[in-house]
């Protein structure tokens, strides 16, 4: 028996787990978040669970919106470097918080630095475009997808 393919397997589960993410850009286009810092965002949690198809398709998604090549280059370094603003930095670190989801009081802290950067709406919006590029993080690891590389 091979690794089943979550998205394939149980396509209207993952159907209406895609329209889940779909909705969760919405809102958060709705409430004024960049896609530059969403993207940001996915692209460090992917950094975090190690997810090689998701960098795959939101590096590129990222530089799309904006984010240069060096900025992505030292993403894993965010917090020694001057490269990124303070919301910015409030919203990574909220990312890392709430994929590790190890340390109560970071988590709590990481929310109270991003609510004095982003309004309720957009730290909803931010914290559901968190939860949701875990999800789709986990379900590409499960599912041993492999990103298509050209050379």
């Amino acid at each position: 028996m091979g690794v089943p393919q979550l998205d394939r397997t149980q396509r209207e589960v993952y159907k209406r787990f895609v329209r889940t993410a779909v909705a969760s850009r919405e809102a958060s286009g709705e409430a004024g978040l960049e896609e530059s810092l969403l993207e940001l965002v996915n692209v460090r949690v992917s950094q975090l669970n190690g997810c090689a198809a998701c960098l795959a398709t939101h590096v590129p998604a990222a530089r799309k919106a904006g984010v240069s090549q060096d900025r992505l280059d030292l993403l894993p370094a965010w917090r020694e470097i001057d490269a990124f603003g303070d919301p910015e930095r409030a919203a990574l670190r909220l990312a890392e918080t709430l994929t590790r989801l190890d340390d109560a009081e970071e988590r709590a802290a990481a929310i109270a630095a991003a609510a004095d950067h982003f309004s309720d709406e957009q730290l909803s919006a931010l914290e559901w475009t968190i939860v949701l590029i875990n999800a789709f993080n986990r379900v590409s690891i499960a599912s041993h997808h492999q990103p298509t590389l050209e050379d």
